[in-house]
């Protein structure tokens, strides 16, 4: 891989929260608020069912369509060399708090139960630009089994703008925060903007789509579509971030060089994957609402989970697809001979409103276990967290009551860092963290 050398394992997690122990986030009091109407939102899925038939395996079929590296390549040589990961944790200009120094109501949005073992909320210039919204979370934990990216421990995450409100140039746009997580006192993030590169690279303009999922693999980072077309995914290249040169509110090239809403860098796509079967609907191919790197299978996989509205009678479906083996396709999806790449594995879950979703295989299991984040059926306070396999299905209980809603508010994706034990995730205002062994130690 470009830009990079294998670095030995690092064993510092145990070490991390070690420091931290002391501030784990005690919200016991939060579980109180959580009424008895609320509990019955949130019943059992139940097992999950095995999906095998063709008909249920050929709507998950994607075809690659990659960007050509001519595009591509004239993009770099009129907007300059492209810089990498290094450079823009170097540039950071944006300071994360610590939970203890956050607001009473960034930290009610956090995990009832298990409480969270690290969060932050955001700079003061993000945590007040409403109709910007967190979503999807990925780490240097996915990129490489090391748990780092160079010599840097790197949280990525996805953020979308309303596609209803604000300025008109804004809305629907997708920008990523690269946060720099070296020090776990004191995370430092940049923003890149997401965009396509258009007329073969003379050009770009900004992505518009909800990023609610998203993997970094290898030098690839993989995020969702908008839902309702036949794009699935997209590709962007982590050693092709490309800064402007005009600070100015167009996006693209503009009279005297590159300019991207006042954003300092850009990362163009370098390729997508759209169903093959057509767009996505409830009897076709579904639409992908999160998406998780799961490293227990051989080879590692990507995992997906389909968007269906909370509260509404739709099951969703959850699937993988294996990631190549071959040094020449780095970080994309393995494909066979017409660039198809197929579903190795897929179930329907009678969750609904999902946000989140991880699948670990334990080892000595006989199978993987997922777990399901999801919103409550009135979308409004805490969601629940399932961990579901073919036998059944637990959450964590909190409060009075028992409620299964102990999970964060507006949940977004979720991310195992491997290398720490660490599972990340976002609430609609804090980024934060927890061990698996504990999450899974809360199930019952």
């Amino acid at each position: 891989m470009k830009h990079r050398g294998r670095h030995r394992r690092r064993r510092r997690g145990a070490v991390l929260r070690a420091v931290l122990a002391g501030t784990a986030l005690a919200l016991t009091a939060t579980a109180t608020l959580i009424s008895a109407s609320q509990a019955n939102v949130t019943d059992s899925p139940g097992a999950l069912k095995s999906l095998s038939s063709p008909a249920d395996t050929a709507r998950l079929r994607l075809q690659e369509q990659l960007v050509p590296a001519r595009t591509l390549d004239r993009l770099s040589a009129a907007m300059g060399t492209p810089v990498g990961v290094d450079d823009v944790l170097a540039s950071a200009d944006r300071d994360m708090s610590q939970a203890a120094d956050c607001s009473s109501a960034d930290r009610a949005s956090l995990p009832v139960a298990p409480s969270a073992d690290r969060a932050y909320c955001w700079d003061p210039a993000d945590a007040g630009a409403t109709d910007w919204r967190p979503a999807s979370v990925t780490t240097s934990g996915d990129a490489d089994d090391d748990g780092v990216w160079g010599t840097h421990r790197v949280v990525l995450a996805g953020w979308t703008h309303s596609a209803a409100t604000g300025r008109a140039a804004e809305r629907g746009l997708a920008r990523v925060a690269f946060v720099n997580a070296d020090d776990p006192a004191r995370l430092t993030y940049r923003w890149v903007l997401l965009v396509l590169p258009v007329r073969g690279g003379q050009d770009y303009q900004g992505l518009a789509s909800g990023i609610s999922g998203m993997v970094w693999y290898q030098n690839k980072l993989l995020v969702t579509a908008k839902a309702g077309g036949a794009d699935a995914l997209y590709v962007y290249d982590l050693d092709r971030i490309q800064r402007t040169t005009v600070d100015g509110p167009a996006i693209g090239r503009v009279p005297g060089g590159w300019s991207a809403d006042g954003y300092r860098y850009v990362m163009p796509a370098v390729g997508s994957y759209r169903f093959a079967a057509g767009r996505c609907s409830p009897t076709g191919p579904p639409c992908p609402g999160a998406l998780a790197l799961d490293r227990s299978t051989v080879p590692d996989s990507l995992v997906a989970a389909e968007w269906t509205a909370p509260g509404g009678g739709r099951t969703a479906r959850l699937w993988r697809y294996a990631f190549s083996t071959d040094p020449e396709h780095g970080g994309l999806l393995a494909t066979d001979t017409w660039g198809l790449a197929r579903a190795v594995e897929a179930y329907r879950t009678r969750a609904a409103g999902i946000r989140g979703v991880l699948s670990y295989r334990q080892p000595g299991a006989d199978h993987p276990s997922w777990y399901v984040g999801h919103l409550p059926g009135s979308r409004d306070g805490h969601g629940g967290l399932w961990q579901q396999d073919v036998t059944g299905a637990k959450s964590a209980h909190c409060g009075a009551d028992a409620s299964h809603r102990c999970w964060a508010e507006e949940s977004g994706s979720l991310s195992y860092w491997q290398e720490t034990g660490e599972v990340w995730s976002l609430s609609d205002r804090m980024l934060f963290s927890l061990p698996l062994a504990e999450l899974d130690h809360s199930l019952d």
